[in-house]
């Protein structure tokens, strides 16, 4: 199986390339040169993961976090406790991750205490306390990175991507069935104006399907501002020394393009 050619990312430094994230799922390849300038990190799908956003805020205590997900209300923490000690106390199951687990609702009221979590869900309407758009989050927010990881939903906002892209530094996201959105996903990469693909990364959390698909492919775009070169890279996908599998017990998903 081989990608379209649309989707080969356009060649940047590997040099001004870096992971934010632990080296396993929930990290991400960015360009280094857009960390400073970013004022709103925004991020659309939370779960039970922020290594990221933390990571980012480390190298950039000045941005602003603000993330969406409805599902992380009071029921996910109530479930993720009986779930954590079921594993902790009954499983005996004692590794480093599963104590590291019991305290993280402390840990996300810790992070969450400064930065903002509001529990909304990604829609392309509005509906007051229930549904937010993309629109309405990047309202007055210039410099923005972008992180959607929302189960499938991404297609319901492409266009509201497409309306706001200038104020978009970088864009990270989370593409799901691809093989049966190839044809949206094309569309969608081909009609950006001020943002180019330079990363891309298949999720082995489920191995391949049987055309050879990763379960999900994430993708990093940046602002044309950075670097107006547009020429297709030569680089192999996996990146080695900066990509890393999402689950460590799955071969890592090697991305292969058409020529043209």
């Amino acid at each position: 199986m081989k990608f379209p050619f649309k989707l080969k990312p356009f060649h940047t430094d590997k040099n001004n390339l870096i992971r934010i994230g632990p080296n396993h799922d929930g990290g991400y390849i960015v360009d280094k040169r857009i960390i400073k300038r970013i004022k709103f990190l925004v991020t659309c799908g939370l779960n039970d993961d922020w290594e990221f956003e933390k990571q980012f805020s480390l190298n950039n205590r000045m941005a602003k976090i603000i993330a969406y997900d409805h599902t992380v209300d009071n029921k996910f923490w109530i479930q993720r406790f009986f779930k954590d000690f079921i594993h902790f106390f009954i499983l005996k199951k004692l590794s480093f991750l599963k104590i590291k687990n019991i305290f993280k609702y402390i840990d996300y009221l810790i992070f969450f205490r400064k930065h903002k979590h509001y529990k909304l869900k990604i829609d392309n309407k509005n509906v007051k306390n229930k549904k937010i758009t993309i629109n309405k989050i990047l309202e007055n927010k210039r410099n923005s990175l972008l992180k959607i990881d929302i189960e499938g939903d991404e297609y319901k906002i492409i266009k509201d991507i497409w309306k706001n892209e200038k104020k978009i530094d970088c864009l990270i996201i989370e593409l799901h069935k691809v093989r049966q959105n190839l044809k949206k996903i094309v569309e969608f990469i081909t009609k950006l104006k001020h943002l180019k693909l330079i990363h891309i990364h298949g999720n082995n959390i489920q191995g391949q399907d049987k055309y050879g698909y990763a379960f999900a492919y994430e993708l990093t775009f940046v602002n044309n501002s950075f670097e107006r070169k547009r020429t297709k890279t030569k680089s192999k996908y996996p990146l080695e020394g900066l990509d890393y599998p999402n689950v460590k017990r799955n071969k890592e998903i090697a991305i292969n393009f058409k020529n043209k």
